[in-house]
């Protein structure tokens, strides 16, 4: 929300363009989209830790020694008076959805980039990644006021959909509603649907019990991978000195000789931070850090 005055203000650090997010495709081509919370194993190359994940239904057959009881159909099984087993199909392509954290409190810098710019060029790389990977792109963007969600769909024009979606999210103030990281999971969980793998790129400010209550219903049908964009800032203030920032309309000054206050501040970031650790690690979650002023293509390598 504020950027400190020093900081450059030239328009590739404040603000992302098309042509970015469209130059990432081939860097994200070595991008494999695995993280370390997902295992088992599933054709196509990925990993689940979900049974019948990217599976469809396709017939019911009778019961032949050796299937699994869990894929009994009992409706024809009592219809019919004969076991019959569940048939499934798998899906070629898995759905990948993005959701891009774009509320005022993103757009802010002291080095680097905007929480905002680093967190679209994570969602084109992850875009980008999944297309490569013939999966189907979707996802959904947010601001202080508004949330808008893409279905997924395949091919290169759904991630130029998507990119250009980023790129183009204006937060209409006329709007009453204020967006809240409870308000975007809970649509979250209506548009994922079962077997996508999600990601979740924001600085998980308003992260609530709430908000653990929708990740955890979330998780147990869909992957779930967090991205925590912060400045490094956030994370600890310097020792001394008077800090002013700016929003343009509002100034506040830091004074880091106040040591109660500066403990304040670094204790909220801590405990977000703890508690996204705590979150992921409950839920078998892959949880990834990224600061400003880090490389995003090293990052999700």
């Amino acid at each position: 929300m504020f950027f400190a005055k020093q900081a450059p203000t030239t328009s590739e650090l404040v603000s992302v363009s098309l042509k970015t997010l469209l130059d990432l495709a081939r860097p994200a081509a070595g991008l494999n989209l695995k993280h370390s919370a997902i295992r088992a194993g599933q054709s196509g190359g990925y990993a689940s830790r979900f049974k019948g994940r990217g599976m469809e239904f396709e017939e019911a057959r009778g019961y032949q020694p050796g299937d699994d009881i869990r894929s009994i159909d009992w409706r024809v099984t009592a219809r019919t008076g004969e076991p019959h087993t569940k048939v499934f199909r798998e899906e070629r392509e898995r759905p990948v959805f993005v959701s891009v954290d774009n509320r005022p409190a993103m757009h802010f810098a002291t080095r680097g980039v905007f929480k905002s710019v680093l967190a679209a060029k994570l969602a084109g790389l992850v875009a980008w990644a999944a297309q490569h990977h013939g999966d189907r792109i979707g996802g959904q963007i947010f601001t202080g006021h508004v949330c808008r969600e893409l279905k997924p769909q395949n091919g290169k024009h759904a991630v130029l959909r998507f990119l250009s979606a980023i790129c183009d999210q204006d937060d209409d103030r006329a709007e009453q509603t204020v967006i809240t990281l409870e308000h975007v999971l809970a649509r979250l969980m209506h548009h994922a649907r079962p077997g996508s793998r999600v990601y979740i790129i924001s600085d998980f400010r308003g992260i609530n019990d709430q908000v653990e209550s929708h990740l955890a219903r979330l998780s147990r049908h869909c992957e779930v991978v967090l991205i925590f964009v912060y400045d490094p800032l956030e994370s600890r203030l310097p020792d001394k000195g008077r800090y002013r920032f700016t929003d343009d309309r509002r100034d506040v000054v830091i004074d880091t000789g106040d040591r109660q206050r500066l403990l304040k501040y670094q204790q909220h970031f801590t405990q977000r931070l703890q508690q996204l650790e705590q979150i992921a690690k409950k839920m078998g979650l892959a949880l990834i850090q990224c600061s400003t002023a880090d490389d995003p293509i090293q990052r999700l390598r």
